[in-house]
């Protein structure tokens, strides 16, 4: 006799949509403008990771939640982060911090790993070269960098990935899709 399915069990969380990882500390909130005032409060840099609450009520950076919220329905989206290992209250300051201000359904959608090139997706959004970005297999978009300064042309980009996606399936090519190619490639180390 076998046994019954549970109603919650889902065998697979699969999806049509592209994967998108994006970064929190820097990409999503504004983990630098915490990190000058605590400098400026006296606490040493070696000190800030290790600080309970230092995570609570980060900013948004400008741009993030509406762009966040704008790529739910085209887009399978995940916060993809590395906290500080040593200091596993980050952990759970992380996973408020992305219910706080990305909304409830984004308290499931975090990741936390220290090698993101084992995370499978089709983009990374990260500001940082760092914890196995150069392992990613698939498209990466370098956060602050001068192709991809903020979250306006972050949108952009991944407007035009919808329309490659879209051209793609019916064999057509446009100037703006082959701009896209271009600009969002893989670094090279």
């Amino acid at each position: 006799m076998s046994k019954p399915k549970e109603k919650w069990l889902r065998p697979t969380l699969k999806t049509n949509k592209p994967v998108v990882l994006i970064d929190q500390d820097g990409v999503l909130c504004d983990w630098d403008k915490r990190k000058a005032e605590l400098l400026a409060q006296g606490y040493k840099d070696h000190e800030l990771h290790q600080l309970k609450g230092g995570f609570d009520d980060l900013e948004l950076i400008p741009g993030a939640k509406e762009t966040w919220d704008w790529m739910q329905p085209f887009f399978d989206t995940y916060i993809c982060s590395t906290p500080p290992w040593s200091n596993p209250h980050m952990y759970m300051e992380k996973r408020r911090w992305c219910e706080k201000y990305l909304g409830p359904s984004a308290k499931k959608k975090l990741i936390l790993t220290h090698h993101k090139g084992l995370v499978h997706g089709d983009i990374l959004i990260d500001d940082r070269i760092a914890n196995g970005v150069a392992d990613f297999k698939g498209r990466f978009m370098h956060f602050g960098s001068p192709a991809f300064p903020n979250w306006n042309i972050i949108k952009d980009h991944l407007e035009m990935y919808l329309t490659y996606i879209d051209n793609a399936n019916t064999s057509v090519l446009d100037h703006q899709t082959l701009k896209f190619k271009q600009v969002i490639t893989f670094p090279t180390y």
